[in-house]
């Protein structure tokens, strides 16, 4: 599986608030949630992303509450994948459920915004091609790059017991 698009950068911890402010946690729509996704932070960003455009962040991305709505806003406007330098562990189990990738990368400073990027799950590398760098992490798991594929856990889990 191969994903391309632009890059939306971002900081150090990106927390939920931030992805997606409570106000706006009484839907689990993600097209909805996906309107106000990092409005906090850039009220224009998700009138600015095109469909799979990908994030990419510094350390600690997102951080704070265990609430799904977090990558499902992002997932819903249109992202994706997410690199950062380091994810808070909860929102590894959440981007998985709702079937959007994420790639730890120690690179991801060398990323800029507007730089147009590829990403090989399967062989962990991120080329980016605006730079003409390609950047090592580590390869999505098959499992996982199924699970996305089927567009979420739940998804993943009807096909299987069929």
């Amino acid at each position: 599986m191969v994903i391309k698009g632009k890059v939306h950068k971002f900081g150090d911890d990106i927390n939920t608030d931030d992805i997606i402010a409570a106000k706006y946690l009484v839907s689990t729509d993600a097209k909805e949630l996906g309107k106000h996704c990092m409005e906090t932070i850039d009220p224009e960003f998700s009138q600015a992303v095109s469909p799979g455009d990908i994030i990419v962040a510094e350390n600690n991305f997102g951080c704070g509450s265990s609430r799904e709505h977090a990558p499902l806003a992002i997932k819903g406007c249109g992202i994706s994948a997410v690199i950062a330098k380091s994810f808070a562990a909860i929102f590894f189990r959440n981007a998985i459920n709702i079937g959007l990738p994420f790639l730890e990368s120690p690179d991801a400073d060398k990323i800029k915004a507007g730089d147009i990027i590829e990403i090989d799950l399967a062989g962990g590398i991120i080329k980016n091609i605006t730079q003409g760098q390609n950047y090592k992490t580590e390869a999505f798991p098959e499992f996982l790059r199924d699970i996305v594929e089927e567009g979420g856990l739940m998804n993943y889990i009807k096909k299987r017991e069929k």
